[in-house]
């Protein structure tokens, strides 16, 4: 029985609800242990496979270095080969590559591999100058860079299927919401949107919860109590993680005593800070007049970085264009003669500071296709402000395949190398939705547009506005090169997969 129907309001579970609470209840009796047994087992995998990469480049180096007929004759030590794998594993050792908070999930690990690299090639470099190793200098040379490249590939496939079994409901790790019924709802959405971190939400603590009576549901989990209740209900449910959103009742003294009681207990503490969508180097924790105080860097879109943006965006723009000529030219003649009208069209958009500009596709849909947009208002796939269909009718044949794989938007390059766009950034947006704009999407004119962007690695066409608003501010607010690459390489994988595309 359902006794309130917003999504914001505590109800009573109804049978739909109850099943999907005993689901969650199983995963909870398991137990921590059970459920963390995983990791360990992880961590070995990723040291056996560091030492088989470092053996597969010191074997390459080796022949490469002195011929393969020293493997055989053995005029030259082979002592370097089993060196190299057991000094590899060692250097991943100093630098935490290994330590679980920094495994499957983020970027550090991938850092830590190229910290790792580059302490053994300084520490071989200083080693062999010092002894006159010419031999283990010039093994290095050819071996290192295949060592880093292997194990970092390696690594990257071992998380991609370490989350692949995440997403199909395995190696999950309970974890409970505190917090108002907003942030709540909001955390909770976002979990379930991110399955490959591993988290399933088995219950809530909203204040005054402990008032509610039993099977209270919100959002879609339980609730197991208020805020007083957190490390009963770790210890009743055998919780792995808490995460703690801003509350006035939950402040620094509050807080500090939860993180001393639940150091009695498995599970560990996320704290959500008010300012979730910006981080990285943009934060640090500093002493001020002897607090430790959270430090926000003002964003840096201007200046050298702003420089070295253009310069890799309009550089790789144009090498793109002279590689992809011969399909570009296969693709134009496709829409041409197929399908009245021209081979590109040519759209008005936003950029940044707020400037117009004329942004270039492949033409995907029939001739006079704007014109019939007002007509298929009504039937909108869109989110409220954007508007799509996913069996639009205006969409030609040949052009519901170049929007599949996203080709129909390859002219775009020549808008990077004109620096209306950029490689990375937020969507590039009709002026038609800027005049609905509030306050916080403004901010996404302090760069430029994007053909790619967190918008199309996110779910595209399938993101909620409110979604869009937040990924293109925390675009703006978190740029850097860094970023932008990684966002160049997932963007493969999402065009591969079409996923939100239409």
């Amino acid at each position: 029985m359902v006794l309130l129907d917003s999504h914001d309001d505590v109800r009573i579970a109804d049978p739909a609800d109850r099943r999907r609470l005993f689901a969650s209840s199983r995963l909870r009796g398991a137990g921590t242990d059970a459920r963390r047994s995983w990791q360990s087992t992880y961590v070995r995998r990723v040291v056996v496979a560091d030492l088989l990469c470092a053996l597969a480049a010191a074997l390459i180096g080796y022949v490469v270095r002195f011929g393969p007929q020293t493997l055989a004759e053995g005029h030259v030590p082979f002592w370097v080969v089993v060196v190299l794998p057991l000094a590899w594993v060692g250097a991943m050792l100093v630098s935490r590559s290994y330590e679980q908070r920094f495994l499957w999930i983020g970027s550090e690990e991938f850092r830590r591999v190229f910290f790792a690299a580059m302490l053994m090639l300084a520490a071989v470099g200083t080693v062999s100058w010092a002894f006159k190793l010419d031999l283990a200098r010039g093994f290095i040379v050819a071996a290192l860079p295949l060592a880093t490249v292997a194990t970092l590939l390696t690594r990257y496939l071992i998380r991609s299927r370490l989350h692949r079994a995440r997403g199909r409901g395995l190696y999950q790790q309970t974890a409970v919401l505190v917090g108002h019924r907003n942030g709540v709802a909001a955390l909770k959405e976002q979990i379930e949107r991110e399955k490959h971190h591993g988290y399933t939400v088995v219950g809530c603590l909203l204040p005054g919860g402990h008032t509610l009576p039993a099977e209270s549901v919100f959002a879609g989990v339980p609730v197991l109590g208020g805020f007083d209740d957190v490390v009963a209900v770790v210890e009743r449910f055998s919780v792995d993680t808490v995460a703690v959103l801003p509350s006035p009742e939950l402040d620094g003294p509050a807080l500090r005593r939860l993180g001393w009681d639940l150091e009695q207990t498995q599970a560990e503490l996320l704290l959500a800070p008010a300012i979730t969508e910006i981080a990285g180097p943009r934060v640090r924790i500093r002493p001020v007049c002897g607090l430790p105080l959270l430090h926000m860097e003002k964003p840096d879109l201007r200046g050298i970085r702003r420089v070295a943006k253009d310069t890799v965006d309009r550089t790789s723009s144009a090498l793109a264009l002279l590689f992809m000529l011969p399909m570009l030219l296969g693709i134009a003649a496709a829409v041409g003669l197929t399908s009245r009208g021209g081979v590109f069209y040519r759209q008005e958009r936003v950029g940044r500071d707020g400037q117009t500009f004329s942004m270039l596709k492949f033409r995907s849909m029939v001739a006079g296709a704007d014109a019939m947009t007002e007509h298929l208002a009504g039937d909108n796939d869109g989110n409220g402000v954007l508007f799509k269909q996913k069996s639009d009718v205006r969409v030609t044949r040949v052009g519901r395949a170049l929007r599949r794989y996203s080709l129909d938007e390859l002219p775009q390059l020549l808008n990077v190398v004109r620096g209306d766009m950029s490689l990375v950034g937020p969507r590039p947006p009709l002026p038609s939705e800027v005049e609905r704009y509030g306050f916080d999407m403004h901010r996404r004119f302090l760069v430029k547009p994007g053909i790619t962007g967190l918008w199309q690695i996110s779910g595209r066409s399938d993101l909620s506005w409110d979604d869009s608003v937040r990924i293109d501010v925390r675009y703006v607010e978190n740029w850097s090169l860094t970023f932008d690459f990684m966002i160049l390489w997932k963007t493969v994988g999402a065009v591969l997969r079409g996923s939100g595309a239409y």
